[in-house]
This record gives structure tokens, sequence and C-alpha cells, in this order.
């Protein structure tokens, strides 16, 4: 057993003065067919060669990647939309959000105009929160969420007209620590809301120790 190793389970220890993150890796492709593309979700299949020389396939589902804003009022309060998704079967609270769909915009860019178009807003302090990859087995998403503060109406000649689910959106301010606790009482179940909250709460937690 080496040094780095688990006593009795299997795998090694982390060790002090190792970086702690992801890394880039690509196993060459021997082969990929477009298996389905309608404009909005493209479907991909890969025939992968790993290091050992085995060949497997992979369906990847090709997605421009999303942006999500946890926008905070004054007394810490957080802004949620309640939207219908189809694909859940139910009327979800999420933060305003949107997919990265507009070419050569930057993702910082995306968060202020969703911010805009779904909840009628607009942030002087932004800060970049998570990056996220939620489904790296399956999908290319990434999300980027981010943390928006000083936030102000924008005038009501100057609001976006939404249409589909958003048309029948509305909007409620939850305090922080609500929010977190229907998160862990599994109450919320959408994924950038529980990572948002959860992840403020404790750079917030942590900034009042020190």
């Amino acid at each position: 057993m080496s040094s780095g190793s688990h006593p009795r389970l299997p795998g090694d220890l982390w060790q002090p003065g190792d970086q702690l993150r992801d890394t880039d890796e690509r196993w060459s492709v021997v082969r990929s067919q477009r298996r389905y593309d309608d404009g909005f979700v493209s479907v991909r299949a890969d025939t992968v060669r790993a290091p050992t020389g085995e060949t497997f396939q992979r369906s990847i589902v090709e997605h421009p990647g999303a942006v999500g804003i946890l926008a905070l009022d004054e007394r810490e309060q957080v802004l949620l939309l309640r939207q219908y998704r189809h694909a859940a079967g139910a009327r979800l609270l999420e933060l305003p959000a949107g997919i990265c769909d507009v070419a050569d915009e930057p993702p910082e860019r995306t968060a202020v105009r969703e911010l805009h178009e779904e909840a009628s807003l607009r942030a002087r302090d932004w800060r970049l929160l998570l990056d996220i990859a939620p489904t790296p087995g399956s999908s290319t998403e990434r999300w980027r969420i981010y943390l928006a503060r000083d936030v102000e109406a924008v005038a009501v000649a100057d609001r976006h007209q939404p249409e589909h689910e958003e048309a029948d959106m509305t909007a409620v301010w939850v305090p922080l620590d609500e929010v977190v606790s229907a998160v862990l009482q599994r109450r919320l179940t959408d994924g950038m809301v529980g990572l948002a909250a959860l992840a403020y709460s404790a750079q917030r937690a942590d900034a009042t120790a020190h």
C-alpha cells in the first residue's frame, strides 16, 4: 500500500498541495455520426477509442450552454421564477436563466440580457459564482451561474415581451435561507437553484466566520 492510499477502502487519499480540479483530456474518436438535429437539440454518436485500445460508442447531446442568475435584493432575498416545464411535467421555481444561443455573445452579456428579458431587472454588481457541467456523461452542456446584486427594475417601456412558456411566468422574492431550506427538504428541485443557493450560502457563512 502506497502512502497515498486509503488505509481500508479502495482509492487514494488527497494530499495537501494537490490541485483539486478537473483536467482537460480528450480520447480519440474513430467515427462520429449525426443522429438527430432539430435546430435546438442535436445528438451525435461517437465511437471512442480508450488509451487501452478498446472502442465503444457514446451518444452525446450537443448543447450551446446556459447561464443562470442568482439575483439578490438589498435584504438578501432571491428572485425565483415560476415556470412551466413540459419535459418535467411541472411548474418549477427557477432562477432567471437562458441558453447561450447568440453567436459570439460572451456569457456575461447573455446573463445581463436574460435578467432583463425574464425578470425585467438590471444589476450594477455582477460576479461569477459557479461553473457547472450538469450532465457530463451525455451532454456538452455547461452552466455559468452569476451572482447579481444592486438590482433595479427596468422601465416598463423597455421591458421584453415574453412568449411561449415565458409568457406564463410569475416572479417571487424569497429569503435566501428559505430557499436553502426548501432545496434541502427536496421541495425545490431545479439544479441551478440548488447549486447557486447552497454555494452562495456557504460563501456568506465563510465570509461571516472570517
